[in-house]
């Protein structure tokens, strides 16, 4: 069994619930009950509002193996838990709440990237440590080795008489296969607090970092953030921040746990 964790942190940028933007999003009438795994490609609507809370813990705790099996059972239609979400009136992002490894996984098998791919070397700046390759590596041989990734399934079904029975069947019933989804309803401290109770009963935060967390936007707080990261801040995706720099009104808090 492979061991070491595979990186997934770039896949979901992270942001604040309370972000702000000049244009004030709508409420659509009906939020969709079902994720499409085409909605995970890089060029869909929604996954590029997809976001996890700024003090989301790193999407790094599951290995090779349990990456590999969660493709596996969503490709052969087992059960997979619910994804929650909440979606921001204000600024129309999606905030994963909880589901983040389940998602990120897909996201992964998706878009070729576990950890050493165009998303993670922007997020990374092209510093991608060598454990980090090579829990990535394993965790593609393994995919490849069993269902094959998800261009090999969009090009069996483009050329039915060159690819074998096993992959085809794969591949017609991801057309039909989808995550389901569930909504938080409310503004950002309903969403915070959801956050918090649904994370507590699963692996439950250090009592230290819970009270970072709430506090995250007091100077004590900030100070123990920048003196644990050696005041570098951390990478968004899309730009890095320091610890103590101007927040715009797209940009996160300067921390993350």
């Amino acid at each position: 069994m492979a061991t070491h964790m595979v990186n997934l942190d770039a896949l979901i940028p992270r942001e604040d619930f309370e972000t702000v933007t000049s244009e004030p999003s709508t409420q659509p009438s009906i939020l969709s009950a079902t994720l499409k795994i085409t909605d995970l490609e890089k060029e869909s609507f929604i996954y590029n509002v997809l976001r996890k809370p700024d003090f989301q813990r790193e999407t790094a705790n599951w290995n090779p193996d349990k990456i590999a099996a969660l493709v596996s059972s969503f490709l052969e239609g087992d059960l997979i838990p619910s994804i929650i979400l909440w979606r921001s009136n204000i600024s129309g992002d999606i905030f994963v709440i909880d589901g983040a490894h389940r998602l990120s996984a897909l996201i992964a098998w998706v878009q070729d990237d576990y950890g050493d791919s165009h998303t993670s070397m922007r997020f990374f700046d092209s510093v991608i440590p060598a454990e980090q390759r090579k829990a990535a590596e394993a965790t593609r041989k393994l995919i490849q080795g069993s269902v094959g990734s998800y261009n090999d399934l969009k090009l069996a079904l483009m050329n039915p008489d060159t690819t074998s029975k096993e992959r085809l069947l794969i591949a017609r019933n991801l057309s039909a296969t989808a995550i389901h989804l569930q909504w938080v309803n409310g503004e950002a401290e309903k969403a915070e607090s959801s956050f918090f109770r649904i994370n507590q009963q699963a692996t439950p935060i250090d009592s230290t970092e819970l009270d970072m967390i709430k506090a995250r936007r007091k100077p004590n707080a900030l100070a123990a953030r920048a003196f644990i990261r050696a005041g570098t801040g951390i990478n968004t995706g899309r730009r890095s921040m320091r610890l103590f720099g101007p927040r715009s009104s797209r940009s996160p808090k300067a921390y993350t746990t």
